[in-house]
């Protein structure tokens, strides 16, 4: 598969997934966390899927359109392990992470601190959507959407 068809698949199976918990989310108070804000796309999308939530951002620096940029309260710049850990505890409805970057070595030290802090921030009963494997004895494993390949995007509740 080609590298385009493979970032297709991925960012297609990232809406998918997001679009198919809505109602889980919905019934969960809290805010939703944006782990990767990149240029904002995802950022956007969940807007429109959980108006009216407070959804939290985390980048190394802001990248994103001006139209897809959080209000500055709810943009976190910095290292995202330890800009993250601020809000464990905070109780959120929704963490998302597209946080991988293809490169096994980098994702293996990403994998080192990434599912705790997934955990961490959760509600319990609360989502977790990520473009990486989260193994934590705190999140188990949702059943994907229909049509979305295992190992292509994951999904979890909080324990």
């Amino acid at each position: 598969m080609s590298r385009l068809d493979s970032f297709i698949r991925r960012l297609t199976a990232q809406r998918d997934i997001l679009n198919a918990i809505i109602g889980l989310v919905g019934e969960i108070e809290g805010p939703v966390l944006e782990f990767g804000l990149g240029n904002g796309r995802t950022y956007d999308h969940l807007r429109e899927c959980f108006p009216g939530r407070r959804i939290v951002a985390f980048d190394w620096e802001v990248r994103s359109y001006s139209a897809s940029t959080p209000e500055p309260q709810d943009m976190v710049t910095g290292n995202i392990r330890e800009s993250g850990q601020a809000f464990l505890g905070i109780g959120a409805a929704l963490a998302h992470a597209d946080i991988g970057t293809g490169h096994d070595e980098i994702d293996a030290v990403t994998l080192t601190w990434l599912p705790q802090l997934m955990a961490g921030v959760l509600a319990p009963n609360a989502i977790a959507v990520s473009g990486l494997p989260l193994e934590h004895a705190e999140l188990a494993a949702l059943p994907l959407p229909g049509g979305i390949k295992e190992g292509r995007y994951f999904l979890y509740r909080k324990r």
